[in-house]
C-alpha cells in the first residue's frame, strides 16, 4: 500500500504546520486562522508553547497582508490559542 498523508484536522477545519506557524482552516473558504509560536518552554523531551499570536484572516489574496487582519490576539499556551481559534473561524464563515 502506498504511503497515504492522512491530513490532520481539528472540528472539521484542516490544521497545517510550518516551522512555527500553524494554519487553521481551508484557502479555499472566506477567512483562515494563523497561529504564531512566539515562546517555547521545555517540559520533559517536548517544547510546549507559552506564548502564542492568533490573526483572524481573510483569504483574499488582491488585499496587502495588513489589510487581512481581522482580528487579533495573544495567549499563554497552544490549547488556549486554538479554542478561540476554532470560535472565531466558526463565526467569521458563518457570517458570510
Amino acid at each position: 500500500m502506498a504511503n497515504e498523508s492522512i491530513p490532520l484536522t481539528y472540528k472539521g477545519h484542516p490544521l497545517r504546520r510550518k516551522d512555527d506557524l500553524i494554519y487553521y482552516g481551508d484557502m479555499a473558504d472566506s477567512h483562515i486562522i494563523l497561529l504564531q509560536i512566539q515562546e517555547t518552554k521545555p517540559v520533559g523531551d517536548l517544547k510546549v508553547a507559552t506564548k502564542v499570536n492568533i490573526q483572524l484572516q481573510l483569504t483574499d489574496p488582491d488585499l496587502k497582508s495588513r489589510d487581512r487582519v481581522v482580528k487579533r490576539s495573544e495567549k499563554d499556551s497552544l490549547y488556549a490559542a486554538i479554542d478561540i481559534a476554532s470560535v472565531w473561524l466558526e463565526r467569521a464563515l458563518a457570517a458570510r
